[in-house]
């Protein structure tokens, strides 16, 4: 009986919400950056998987729901980019030369670093789109012979970083300008730091959200020259 209760998808859907939820009410009652939603849904839902013993593959058949609505809900980012639609107008030219420096910077040191500590080419193939969106990034990692797994959690690794360190490298840096810190945000750490960003302002939750669109595409492109 609970193991086709654990099989159900509708498992998998009800422990990602109520993991989510518990995350929102942590983060609201202790005010932490590193008490992130997100972050704290991993922890309990592994938690929870590796006590009771419930199969990874039963877990993911709700789990393979929720990543449908991952590519719609960052395509949903379209509208906060709307409302700035005379700003990116005005500053196409910086944004676009701040979505190249970010994925060029991103994606070199990972390969650096790759072949610094000898990691093989799968896994090099694996971590080089770990900046942009999760959708994006599996579809080149696929394309390049990486590791879906792999690249999901280091997906999921920058963008919880980013989330947390964001509001404070912003401060420590003296960022003044929305649309840089904007952009900044979106270009390291996808769709998880464009929901910080979005708490900074509309205009850098806008900017933000187009940097995911424009580093995704950029990321596609170079991702052809490091790997063969």
């Amino acid at each position: 009986m609970m193991s086709e209760l654990f099989a159900s998808p509708f498992f998998g859907i009800a422990l990602s919400i109520v993991a989510f939820l518990i995350g929102v009410q942590i983060r609201k009652r202790t005010g932490l950056e590193i008490c992130n939603p997100l972050l704290i849904a991993i922890v309990l839902v592994s938690a929870l998987l590796l006590l009771c013993r419930i199969p990874y593959e039963d877990y993911n058949q709700g789990g393979a729901v929720i990543n449908m609505f991952l590519a719609p809900a960052t395509a949903c980012l379209a509208v906060s980019i709307y409302t700035r639609i005379q700003l990116l107008k005005e500053n196409w030219l910086p944004i676009l030369a701040g979505c190249t420096a970010g994925s060029l910077t991103s994606m070199g040191s990972i390969y650096g670093l790759c072949r610094l500590f000898r990691l093989d080419e799968v896994i090099t193939a694996s971590m080089l789109p770990k900046s942009v969106t999760t959708p994006i990034a599996i579809a080149v990692s696929q394309s390049l012979g990486g590791v879906q797994a792999v690249t999901v959690v280091a997906v999921l690794v920058t963008g919880i970083s980013g989330s947390i360190f964001a509001p404070f490298l912003v401060r420590l840096f003296r960022v003044k300008d929305p649309v840089a810190a904007g952009l900044a945000i979106g270009a390291c750490s996808h769709a998880i730091g464009t929901s910080k960003a979005l708490e900074l302002g509309e205009t850098e939750g806008a900017m933000s959200g187009l940097a995911i669109g424009v580093c995704g595409i950029l990321t596609v492109i170079v991702s052809l020259f490091f790997v063969g």
